[in-house]
């Protein structure tokens, strides 16, 4: 893998419309490409237009100035998404620090921040996350099984989700709010009780207080190529079970998804587990800005 630097003319893009997933109000990608490589990563689609995505990261070189620009002329206080294209903790994150100071920057200014990822490596901003849950840090993991074995193939570069969910109760203990995005889950791999039961007793066990579920996967041109090479070569005869269930749909949904998502909101319910986000209320937190 290697990196390239660039330049970008804009980088804090509002969300249209309301987020119903993630309660934000703004992206942030200061990176574009991954090195966690998920077989079924969406961001490799044609339609986002992204060269040379398995071999290379891009690397937003003037992003901390146009995000220093932006801040203080943002009007609306909403949650700051830090991971909705690429993950932020990328390896090319080691040496570039781009989301740690970022996030200094948004301590800075006062704004709520909600970071998606897959790796165990936002442990090292835990200080600067302390500092900007005064307005309020929220951190998800995207978890779509708890079995390291299976997660080295599907997502090959990723740390194993046993790292994501330790990092997930180191969190929980500093006050910042935690979870579990569980997404994709993929049709005839993920898509048993089993594995929904032991993502929701995990989340539970490590003191998680959400997992935000969705039941199937999507597939689009350019993604779907390189997800059914890698079916082939690592679930010989699960692509053309693919092929005859969906075609060259875009909603690929897991089989049993009704029974799945009853028998999930149960066990959060019994759990204490929340299945949706709070979106950022700026008046609400207007009292506890006004102390600091």
């Amino acid at each position: 893998m290697r990196y390239r630097e660039i330049n970008t003319k804009g980088i804090l893009n509002p969300v249209r419309g309301e987020d119903e997933w993630f309660g934000l109000t703004y992206n942030l990608n200061l990176y574009r490409g991954c090195e966690h490589q998920c077989i079924y990563c969406d961001t490799r689609s044609t339609c986002y237009q992204i060269e040379h995505f398995n071999e290379e990261v891009l690397i937003k070189i003037n992003a901390l100035p146009l995000l220093e620009d932006a801040l203080p002329r943002k009007r609306k206080i909403g949650f700051i998404g830090f991971g909705s294209m690429n993950d932020p903790y990328t390896y090319a994150e080691c040496h570039y620090q781009l989301t740690s100071k970022a996030l200094g920057i948004v301590a800075k200014y006062r704004f709520p921040v909600h970071i998606i990822t897959k790796s165990d490596m936002v442990l090292k901003d835990l200080e600067i996350l302390t500092r900007i849950n005064q307005v309020k840090a929220r951190v998800s993991f995207t978890i779509t099984t708890t079995d390291d074995g299976l997660a080295k193939i599907l997502e090959p570069g990723a740390p194993a989700p046993s790292r994501r969910l330790a990092a997930m109760q180191q969190l929980s203990a500093h006050g910042i709010e935690t979870g579990v995005v569980m997404m994709p889950i993929l049709p005839f791999i993920e898509d048993t009780s089993e594995n929904i039961d032991q993502i929701v007793k995990s989340t539970a066990a490590h003191d998680g207080h959400y997992i935000i579920p969705a039941f199937g996967m999507s597939i689009r041109d350019g993604q779907r190529e390189h997800y059914y090479q890698k079916l082939d070569e690592h679930f010989p005869g699960l692509r053309d079970r693919y092929e005859k269930t969906f075609g060259n749909r875009y909603q690929c949904p897991a089989q049993n998804a009704s029974f799945l998502a009853e028998r999930f909101y149960e066990q959060c319910e019994k759990l204490r587990l929340h299945t949706r986000l709070s979106t950022f209320n700026q008046h609400a937190n207007s009292h506890q800005l006004a102390l600091f």
